[in-house]
């Protein structure tokens, strides 16, 4: 899932500093998971704005909403009345819901709650690791489920470097090695030949926005 942390209360103070009215949008899927934009964290932020504010001597408006997903325009038009009561509006969701909130409603200024900081998993109650750079060029199959890029400090896809030491990465005692996780993984299953598969540089240049059309979907594209 993607994980997000909220960004530090004056940063937002200052980005609505100008506004009035503010409406904040949560989002109930991943940052709702992580306990960085639900329903509850909506509340919060709109209470610690006020008290702010009004400390401050500059009284804030605060509503709040929070949608199934930030990043399906099908939900965003169940608020567009709600919206069109405030001046502006607070996104806590990822980067994804912030753009699309923003392109829904252009004519509202759209602000940042939460930074985006990686695709992870689960692994406790508020502990969340990250394990997707969302590259795209997966090579989970060869590296037995071990992301060098993600776990590999320099992102290599044929490794190992020359730093790795019993097991641990050059930069810290503390940080396993991508690729030594990768050989006993592939050890376990018998499937050590992986490792010596040279994989091709990804194009790394490839920073255009891309998109994605399920072939199942490509005519209610067309047709739209």
């Amino acid at each position: 899932m993607i994980v997000a942390e909220r960004k530090p209360l004056e940063e937002i103070k200052t980005m609505v500093s100008g506004f009035k009215n503010v409406l904040t949008v949560g989002c109930g899927t991943c940052v709702a998971v992580c306990l960085a934009g639900g329903e509850k964290e909506v509340g919060v932020l709109n209470a610690e704005l006020k008290i702010a504010r009004k400390l401050g001597g500059n009284p804030i408006d605060m509503g709040g909403v929070t949608v199934e997903r930030q990043c399906d325009m099908e939900f965003l038009e169940e608020i567009k009345e709600t919206v069109g009561q405030f001046d502006a509006m607070i996104s806590l969701a990822c980067g994804a819901g912030v753009q699309f909130l923003a392109e829904r409603f252009p004519d509202k200024p759209v602000f940042p709650g939460v930074n985006t900081s990686f695709i992870g998993a689960n692994r406790d109650v508020g502990w969340y690791e990250e394990k997707c750079r969302a590259c795209g060029t997966c090579v989970l199959g060869m590296t037995g489920g071990v992301c060098p890029v993600t776990m590999c400090a320099k992102s290599l896809f044929n490794g190992p470097c020359g730093g790795t030491n019993q097991g641990s990465c050059e930069i810290h005692k503390d940080q396993p090695c991508a690729w030594h996780m990768i050989y006993e993984r592939l050890s376990k299953q018998n499937r050590l030949e992986s490792i010596i598969e040279i994989c091709p540089p990804n194009d790394w240049r490839n920073t255009i926005p891309r998109t994605i059309v399920q072939p199942g979907y490509k005519g209610r594209k067309e047709a739209l």
